[in-house]
């Protein structure tokens, strides 16, 4: 079983990675070398303890997780992305078991969760070697981690088993799963730990930059609370731009299978109340310039909440630029935006103005531009000509994980980022306008907080609540379009089958089809072999 062989190699493990946290100039965390120990043999120490947090966070850093598994299971699957068939052919095919790391989120976040148990039944026995401050720290952390891990599960697979015990303690092996609804409670719990116990950022004990804050927990509580509530809305529609003609399109709302009978109205305000928590603390605000988002030069600040950290010449690396940057190993990036979603966006939106390359060379030095249609701007810059066939030479490449340390390699430092202050503005934004049947001035001004700083022109006055809330679904992508964030909001309200199927067929020849499997992912073949408590698969797999 999957989670038997995540415990037999816990401790060796733990102990044998740490996380780079951050790339300023604070030394990083060093790695020690430890033989085969047994918790009571080990956490002794301040030091022990914060050696053992840090494995709960390597884990990010796996093969299972964002080496590449867990952004190419999400990000590839939605309405906004196209790119090459040969990479977007399974899982951006909506066939998911073609890809080898299919099974990389479940047994990443299940190997998260044990780690976390880990440190949480050891290091609440730790007394007299270690700060008590410290002490509330690590266990706040380990707490978000595991939040996070069962948010992310929740999502993806639905009710799932439920391990709040190593194994050590529960040796039960087989677990049934929980319902949709217990799951998301035992995400509520550990996200409300997580902010009693973190401290703010910018706390002189606050840790490392990289590392789960009071703030970040908030954040994370607010989303799940507003993931719950989206499922669950009954009626109303959402329009979409879409289909093969880019025109708008009404869908009937849809209850998330697992979320029928669950008082929406209740958790829309309380992910409104707990966003706020977030505005109202000041620790977090948007970078001026968009543009100046995305430098490498800026990560981990002011809009930046949680970032999967990289640092180029160590083993926490990924490919993201490789595959979504105009320049790459293999000529030019192999996913990009498509030319629908770009032109959802106003002329002078700093998103796709500044944020996407429409000048650019490959790595033969080849000079392309983007989009053909505004040849008048792009064709002819500074004296060079550019090229476009007109075809398949409009690619709207992002400029997002573009600002590394060396972009002539194939793996490199980008950073991936998990939460943004601007997603806490666009859902208190969301959340307002749901629990009070429409969208308050608060609503308007958070989302054109968002607006405004990409030199868009301010969200249309005199919306109704289906209005306001089709326009901050439509601005969540504009805002972090390949941010792994759309599939999600097409799924938690519903409309991800029909938005999906509207299009059939889209740019470059990607199957955009998709049926009722592909809303959640499929249990590990490992998983159902050895856990005797699940006897079937997600529907369809």
């Amino acid at each position: 079983m999957i989670m038997k062989y995540i415990v037999k190699y816990l401790i060796a493990s733990t102990l044998l990675f740490t996380m780079l946290l951050g790339v300023s100039c604070k030394k990083a965390l060093e790695e020690k070398p430890f033989s085969f120990l047994s918790p009571e043999n080990f956490y002794k120490s301040e030091s022990d303890a914060k050696t053992a947090i840090n494995g709960v966070y390597n884990v990010l850093y796996s093969w299972d997780m964002y080496m590449q598994p867990f952004w190419n299971l999400t990000v590839l699957d939605d309405d906004h992305v196209s790119g090459a068939d040969w990479y977007l052919g399974t899982s951006g095919a909506g066939n998911p078991q073609g890809y080898w790391g299919v099974d990389g989120p479940w047994v990443g976040c299940y190997s998260m969760i044990a780690r976390a148990n880990t440190v949480l039944e050891n290091v609440s026995k730790m007394e007299g070697n270690i700060d008590p401050d410290m002490k509330n720290r690590i266990m706040g952390e380990a707490h978000f981690l595991r939040g996070w891990a069962y948010f992310q599960l929740v999502q993806l697979y639905g009710g799932v088993p439920i391990r709040l015990k190593s194994l050590e303690i529960d040796q039960e092996s087989s677990k049934p799963r929980a319902s949709v609804v217990e799951t998301y409670e035992v995400v509520f719990e550990e996200f409300k730990q997580a902010e009693t116990l973190l401290f703010p950022r910018g706390h002189e004990k606050a840790g490392e930059l990289g590392r789960a804050t009071q703030g970040l927990a908030k954040a994370f509580l607010a989303k799940a609370y507003l993931t719950m509530a989206s499922g669950a809305v009954t009626g109303g529609t959402i329009t979409v731009r879409g289909g093969q003609n880019n025109n708008l399109y009404d869908y009937p709302k849809n209850v998330v299978a697992g979320l029928e009978g669950v008082d929406a109205q209740a958790y829309f305000a309380l992910a409104r109340d707990k966003a706020m928590e977030v505005v109202q603390s000041h620790e977090y605000s948007l970078f001026t310039s968009w543009k100046d988002l995305w430098d490498k030069a800026n990560r981990n600040k002011q809009e930046h909440m949680w970032e999967v950290q990289s640092l180029a010449g160590t083993a926490f690396i990924n490919n993201l630029h490789n595959y979504f940057s105009a320049y790459s190993s293999f000529g030019r990036g192999a996913v990009w935006m498509t030319n629908n979603h770009y032109m959802d966006y106003e002329d002078q939106d700093k998103r796709v103005l500044d944020g996407v390359a429409h000048n650019y060379r490959t790595n033969t030095n080849y000079p392309y531009y983007y989009p053909s249609w505004q040849a008048s701007l792009y064709q002819s810059v500074n004296g060079v000509t550019y090229n476009n066939n007109g075809n398949t030479d409009n690619r709207a490449y992002i400029i997002k994980y573009a600002s590394v340390a060396d972009s002539t390699v194939a793996n490199s430092d980008a950073f991936y980022p998990l939460m943004r202050y601007s997603e806490v503005l666009l859902m208190y934004a969301e959340a307002a306008n749901e629990a009070s049947d429409g969208p308050t001035p608060e609503a308007y001004d958070h989302l054109n907080e968002v607006r405004d700083r990409a030199n868009a022109t301010d969200a249309p006055t005199g919306m109704t609540r289906d209005q306001f809330r089709s326009f901050v679904i439509a601005e969540r992508a504009r805002e972090f379009a390949l941010e792994g964030v759309r599939r999600f909001d097409l799924i938690r309200w519903g409309i991800y089958l029909d938005v999906m199927n509207k299009i059939q067929i889209g740019q470059n020849n990607i199957s955009k089809v998709r049926a009722t499997r592909n809303l959640l992912l499929p249990i590990p073949q490992g998983e159902l072999n050895s856990n005797r408590a699940i006897t079937a698969n997600n529907p369809g797999w």
